[in-house]
């Protein structure tokens, strides 16, 4: 089931999310985050008017994505940048496109035009589900993170929702 947050997942979201942290260049944080901290991520999303999601099975969140503000200044307020992530073992069992599809959805209700994912390479399973809704790459920054003592390139794709 997908279905918007809630302010009690903040603990499940923030499990899911300190496992990339921890085992993955797939976001370039370092520090584990608290509940309370995912708490209030999730809060200044919401506050911005933008949706996050969650994948539910049986009780338990196995994944979730969300758009926040690409840019603060107002002429971008058409622009979001997307984010997903999906429990450790569960990423081949659609969850993912399901998040995206909704999530998309949304975006395209919302007006939004267009939508940006930032996905650090080497990262083929990330391109593929971008690439699966409509995004292309459009820039690849060269040695620009370094975690787990290497230099880490990331690459951005770009779909528009609204022609």
């Amino acid at each position: 089931m997908i279905r918007p947050i809630q302010p009690c997942d903040a603990a499940q979201i923030a499990t899911i999310y300190n496992h990339y942290i921890e085992n993955s260049a797939a976001t370039f944080e370092e520090e584990t985050v608290t509940s309370s901290a995912m708490e209030d991520r999730i809060e200044t999303v919401l506050h911005s008017g933008l949706p996050w999601l969650v994948a539910e099975e049986n009780g338990e969140i196995v994944g979730y994505a969300y758009a926040k503000p690409w840019n603060p200044r107002t002429a971008y307020r058409h622009t979001v940048e997307v984010s997903i992530y999906i429990a450790n073992g569960g990423a081949t069992k659609g969850t993912g496109s399901r998040l995206y599809e909704a999530l998309f959805e949304q975006l395209k209700r919302q007006s939004i035009r267009a939508v940006i994912g930032v996905i650090t390479l080497p990262n083929p399973a990330s391109v593929a589900i971008h690439e699966k809704f409509g995004m292309t790459q459009v820039g690849h920054f060269k040695q620009v993170g370094y975690k787990f003592g290497q230099w880490i390139d990331v690459g951005y794709w770009q779909a528009l929702l609204q022609e």
